[in-house]
């Protein structure tokens, strides 16, 4: 099964997100009181564990839930290889993947000292397409999945 392992927001753009009990998403939105919410195509973003596990093997500092941005840390689904335009049920939920990967940070101090991260090839982005509550143990489903 695959499931929610960590949510995370940040207050402020440009600070490392931390976990919360729950998020709330919203339509149009995003998810409510995270500095990265709003009306485009990245209101969400979502990391395998299974990536984070990767760096961690190999980096020298310690990293946790939402030190690569990412609003929620998942298990069990491969999420880099999902198409732009599946949706996913999480929870109560649903999203639809609106982009795969993104421009790294320049420097940011997790490439620093290991020489690569992991968000620029593996995480997703997705846009609210119902609303509701997020928490760590949801249970997250393929509903549509693009070709």
């Amino acid at each position: 099964m695959a499931a929610v392992v960590s949510v995370n927001i940040s207050e402020k753009k440009g600070t490392v997100k931390h976990p919360v009990p729950e998020i709330q998403f919203k339509l149009r939105h995003g998810i409510v009181g995270d500095a990265h919410a709003g009306d485009w195509h990245r209101q969400i973003s979502l990391l395998a564990e299974e990536s984070v596990d990767t760096m961690r093997a190999a980096c020298p500092i310690p990293l946790g839930e939402g030190v690569f941005a990412e609003n929620i840390n998942t298990r069990g689904i491969d999420l880099k290889h999902l198409p732009v335009g599946t949706r996913l049920r999480i929870g109560e939920t649903e999203v639809e993947v609106t982009q795969i990967g993104k421009e790294c940070h320049s420097d940011c101090a997790i490439k620093k000292a290991v020489g690569k991260c992991v968000m620029p090839t593996e995480g997703i982005f997705a846009i609210v397409v119902k609303e509701g509550t997020v928490r760590p143990g949801d249970e997250i489903e393929i509903l549509e999945a693009k070709a």
